[in-house]
């Protein structure tokens, strides 16, 4: 594991990548119960859940009903319909090695890039080697964050009012996470690591790996977005889900319209000025084509005296 994503402190709970689950829906098992404040070790699996291990391997060839296996779930004692779950992310350890492939028929150069191809990455002090000439730094993030839904049943390749496959580069070390709970205990799973992956990944891949992460679990009783909504240290990003990312950016604009009137005493008209003078909407995943697979829209908000928070204390 890279040592430089250690947390200050070693956390108490641990599941491993043997525990996972390949869908969210109403009915999910927890694997462990626990309480706010706890902080628990998942160990993850790689997207193609070690299915590809060098160049060799291609994603023609792999078992595509055992991608994206999420670590979990998770229930978090007194969370009921009506709350957030909310999961911080305090440590994320890749393992030395991942891969990036090129899917045919997906993502935006699929007229110029049609055969299959798989690269291996190395991942060491920080950074993550291509080959000798180039390298980037590492962002480690989480691709599959969700916890179960109010009654639809999604495998993990898709994202919803769940979360799910959001694949958002935001959540890395520090994010904080609030899940709208459906289902008693909420039942949090996460999967789907990545060494780095860039906005949109147009390929459809980022640098898939395995290893672990560290999540902090607090409840906050009685509020909730439709979404899932982030905390950053300088901003809060709201998330919304469609076919296309025309829809989701509507939806994701009367998302954070919606959260700065009821949590932060906006007018509507002064909520969508503000979204466009001061606030960036932005995408997490539109890796179009991506038949069967949905975009996901995201607008940042700064943390001014106004709107410190995505929800008010």
């Amino acid at each position: 594991m890279n040592a430089e994503h250690e947390p200050t402190s070693r956390p108490s709970r641990r599941i491993g990548r043997d525990q996972v689950i390949w869908e969210f829906g109403p009915e999910l098992s927890p694997v462990l119960e626990i309480e706010p404040g706890e902080v628990v070790t998942f160990e993850t699996n790689d997207c193609f859940t070690g299915q590809i291990k060098d160049e060799s391997d291609l994603v023609t060839e792999v078992d595509m009903s055992r991608i994206n296996s999420a670590t979990g779930p998770v229930a978090l004692k007194g969370a009921e319909p009506g709350d957030s779950l909310v999961a911080e992310i305090l440590a994320i350890r890749p393992v030395e090695w991942g891969v990036a492939t090129l899917i045919p028929g997906f993502g935006q150069l699929t007229e110029k890039v049609r055969s299959p191809l798989t690269r291996r990455f190395q991942v060491r002090d920080g950074m993550v080697h291509q080959n000798e000439r180039l390298c980037f730094p590492a962002r480690p993030m989480l691709g599959v964050v969700g916890v179960a839904t109010s009654g639809e049943v999604l495998t993990n390749g898709l994202a919803g009012r769940h979360g799910g496959n959001l694949d958002d580069h935001l959540h890395g070390r520090g994010a904080k996470i609030f899940f709208p709970v459906r289902q008693p205990g909420g039942l949090f799973a996460v999967g789907d690591m990545h060494a780095s992956m860039g906005d949109g990944e147009i390929c459809f891949t980022g640098v898939e790996i395995a290893g672990e992460v560290d999540i902090r679990f607090q409840l906050l009783k009685h509020k909730q977005a439709t979404w899932p909504v982030t905390e950053l240290a300088d901003r809060w990003v709201p998330h919304a889900t469609a076919d296309g990312y025309e829809e989701a950016l509507a939806l994701v604009s009367e998302e954070a319209a919606r959260l700065l009137v009821d949590e932060h005493g906006f007018s509507i008209e002064d909520a969508f000025i503000f979204l466009s003078v001061a606030c960036d909407a932005g995408v997490a995943q539109a890796c179009r084509p991506a038949p069967g697979f949905g975009a996901v829209a995201r607008f940042s908000i700064p943390k001014l005296a106004a709107c410190r928070a995505p929800f008010s204390s």
